[in-house]
C-alpha cells in the first residue's frame, strides 16, 4: 500500500515541476528572444517480486514480476528554435536569421550569449545591449576568420549620422562630409551543443562543460546566420502547445492526488478491521 503512496507523491512532484516550467513559458510569451523549455519524465526504481526463469524440458519459462516506485523528472530542456521575427523599424534592433548568438560582456568581463539584438550606443560610444552589457565584435576593420571578439566602440560617434547595420553585421555611419565609413562589425557565436548552454536570466546563456567552447562566426555565414535590421526575435513559446501541456499537467496531478486519497481510504479500511 505504501508503494502506491510513494509513487503518487513522485507523480505530484513531477507534475508540479512540469507546471512550474509551463508557467514560466507562458509568463515569457512576449519576452523578446526567450527560448521555451520542456519537461520529460522517466520511471524509477523497480522492486523485484519474482525473478524470471528460463524454460526447461520439464517446465516452461516464467517472466519477472516487478513493481515500480513512480516517476521522476528526467530532464528540463531548453528548445533552441528560432522565434518569429518581430518588426520594430529601429535601425539598431537586430534579428538573427539563423542559429547564432550575439556575444556580450558584463562589467566583470564575463561573456554571455543572447538572441536579443536590442542594441544601443552609450555616451562613450560603446555598443551595448538593453542591460548595458558590451556587445562584442570588432571596432573599425571588418571581421575575419578566427577573430577574437573585442568591444565595439566609436569614440567620435557624434560625428556620424544615419548609422545602420548590414546583414553581415557591418556598422556604418555617414560623416559630416557625406562619406560613409565603417565603424565596426557585430560578431556572432555558435556552439557544438547549444542544448547544454546554461540559462542565466535576462535571456542570457553561458557556456558549460558540455556545450563546448564558442565558435566565433561572421554574420552571413551559414553556421551563425545573417542579421536583419529593424527587427527582434520574438519568444518561441507556442501558446496552444503550452495550454495543452497545462491540461496534461493538471490531470496528471489530479490523478496522482486521487491515488493518494484512495490509498488512504484502503489503509483506513485496514485499520477498521481491528474493531
Amino acid at each position: 500500500m505504501l508503494k502506491s503512496l510513494s509513487s503518487a507523491v513522485s507523480g505530484l512532484q513531477g507534475h508540479q515541476t512540469m507546471m512550474d516550467v509551463i508557467g514560466n513559458n507562458i509568463a515569457n510569451v512576449s519576452t523578446a528572444g526567450y527560448q521555451s523549455s520542456r519537461v520529460t519524465f522517466s520511471d524509477v526504481y523497480y522492486l523485484m517480486l519474482r525473478p524470471g526463469n528460463e524454460g526447461t524440458t520439464a517446465v516452461g519459462g516464467t517472466n519477472a514480476s516487478q513493481i515500480g516506485y513512480g516517476s521522476q523528472v528526467a530532464s528540463i530542456d531548453v528548445l533552441h528554435t528560432t522565434g518569429g521575427m518581430s518588426t520594430t523599424y529601429r535601425a539598431l534592433d537586430q534579428y538573427i536569421d539563423g542559429s547564432g548568438y550575439f556575444i556580450v560582456q558584463d562589467s566583470n568581463e564575463n561573456e554571455f550569449y543572447t538572441k536579443v539584438g536590442h542594441l544601443y550606443f552609450d555616451v562613450a560610444g560603446n555598443l551595448v545591449d538593453s542591460n548595458g552589457n558590451f556587445v562584442m565584435g570588432a571596432s573599425g576593420d571588418e571581421l575575419s576568420d578566427g577573430y577574437t571578439p573585442e568591444l565595439i566602440n566609436v569614440a567620435d560617434l557624434e560625428n556620424y549620422s544615419s548609422i545602420s547595420v548590414s546583414s553581415t553585421g557591418v556598422i556604418t555611419g555617414v560623416d559630416d562630409t557625406g562619406a560613409t565609413e565603417i565603424l565596426g562589425q557585430v560578431g556572432l557565436a555558435s556552439f557544438t551543443n547549444q542544448d547544454a548552454l546554461l540559462e542565466c536570466g535576462g535571456c542570457y546563456f553561458a557556456k558549460s562543460s558540455n556545450s563546448g567552447e564558442p565558435v566565433y562566426g561572421i554574420p552571413g555565414d551559414s553556421a551563425v546566420g545573417k542579421l536583419v535590421s529593424g527587427a527582434l526575435e520574438a519568444s518561441n513559446v507556442d501558446l496552444s502547445k503550452e495550454f495543452t501541456e497545462m491540461i496534461m499537467a493538471q490531470r496528471g496531478f489530479q490523478a496522482n492526488a486521487r491515488v493518494i486519497t484512495t490509498s488512504d481510504e484502503m489503509l483506513q479500511e485496514l485499520v477498521n478491521l481491528k474493531r
